[in-house]
């Protein structure tokens, strides 16, 4: 139990920072010049890094010790965050946050496979809801944060107070080397993941990561156009509607398991998300947020009961490897969404992508029905 804190520790951490940079950014890049397709590719060469790595590290995390690959993967987001505050075109820019994708999701998928294959508490709900209420509450905290300190001194300084508290982050690997697993050959992934339900429910993830390409493209850049809002405004909305999320996933915790009430949760939690992320397009500042909220809070319902359907999808043996495959799916989304939304967003309207989004996750919401596990 002390080692899975210590997880929820470096969650806090991690998420704290990648994802304040992730929305952040494109305020940074804007200020640089750069157009929307600029920001489009890359957000879009960020969120490509999971298609590619997603697998190869859950299937070393299968067979390996994984505190190396956390390690590593730690100490090169900070170097990353680093270099990044003197990057100043659109090439260097692409290529850094391509490696800053890859790191993260080594570490994303290390860290979820280490969570996956521990057994120290019987209720998934709890497990589960726990974790994703870590992870959620690590961005509020980054993004309040990041808000003052970019409003004083500016993104550069932002980057390089990140990237001491990554490399920091690093000292709570500590005692994981006894964590080894069985060796895994890659055809047992074969009878793992191509079946009838794992791949419907991988449908679901692809669709439902979609609206992720909003984020970090649209997002900030729409809170400034349609409420004038400074970058530090921008960040303390953001941060308090991400608060909905951690809570929702913390509500998850408190609720025994129950996989009809956590299949109905699921589909109001993705209805919910949808809705918000139409209406918040609407009114003014308040009301905005008000539905922003219910956005997150439908995120955090779907996050945390995402997870614990991967978790029950899948062997311990293979869940690394399996579970990164899903990742990378559910990057393909993401990657498919920023391209578009980007695109879409800077030619149309920056509302525009927010409505289509949710509208599709409402979709997706009645496509949940067939999709979800049913144990």
């Amino acid at each position: 139990m002390a080692g899975m804190r210590r997880i929820h520790a470096l969650n806090f951490v991690r998420t704290m920072t990648v994802t304040t940079v992730f929305f952040l950014a494109p305020l940074h890049f804007m200020e640089l010049g750069f157009d929307g397709l600029a920001i489009g590719l890359i957000v879009s060469l960020y969120a490509a890094a999971p298609l590619v790595f997603s697998f190869p590290t859950g299937w070393i995390n299968d067979r390996l010790s994984m505190k190396k690959v956390i390690l590593g993967a730690l100490l090169l987001i900070s170097a990353l965050f680093v270099l990044g505050g003197f990057v100043r075109g659109v090439p260097g820019m692409a290529a850094l946050f391509l490696l800053i994708g890859v790191a993260n999701n080594a570490l994303n998928v290390s860290i979820n496979s280490l969570f996956y294959k521990d057994g120290s508490e019987a209720n998934p709900n709890k497990k589960y809801g726990i974790y994703i209420f870590w992870i959620s509450l690590g961005p509020p905290a980054g993004l309040f944060f990041g808000g003052l300190l970019t409003r004083s001194t500016g993104f550069r300084t932002l980057l390089l107070v990140f990237a001491v508290m990554t490399a920091l982050s690093s000292l709570l690997m500590r005692g994981f080397d006894h964590e080894r697993f069985a060796a895994v050959s890659i055809r047992d992934y074969k009878f793992s993941v191509f079946n009838r339900k794992t791949l419907v429910f991988s449908i679901l993830l692809f669709v439902l990561a979609l609206h992720w390409g909003t984020e970090g493209t649209v997002y900030g850049p729409f809170l400034r156009a349609r409420f004038g809002l400074s970058d530090s405004g921008i960040a303390l909305y953001m941060a308090g509607a991400y608060l909905a999320l951690a809570l929702a996933a913390f509500l998850v915790s408190r609720l025994k398991y129950d996989p009809v009430v956590n299949g109905r949760l699921f589909l109001l939690g993705m209805t919910l998300s949808g809705l918000g992320l139409v209406l918040m397009t609407r009114g003014d500042v308040r009301l905005s947020f008000l539905f922003r909220f219910m956005h997150e809070g439908g995120d955090g319902l779907m996050g945390a009961f995402a997870v614990l359907y991967i978790s029950r999808l899948f062997e311990k043996k293979t869940i690394g490897g399996s579970a990164g495959i899903l990742t990378a799916l559910q990057t393909s989304g993401h990657m498919a969404g920023s391209l578009a939304f980007s695109w879409l967003g800077f030619r149309s309207g920056l509302h525009v992508p927010m409505v289509v989004a949710g509208l599709i996750l409402i979709a997706n919401a009645a496509f949940s029905l067939v999709a979800l596990p049913r144990d």
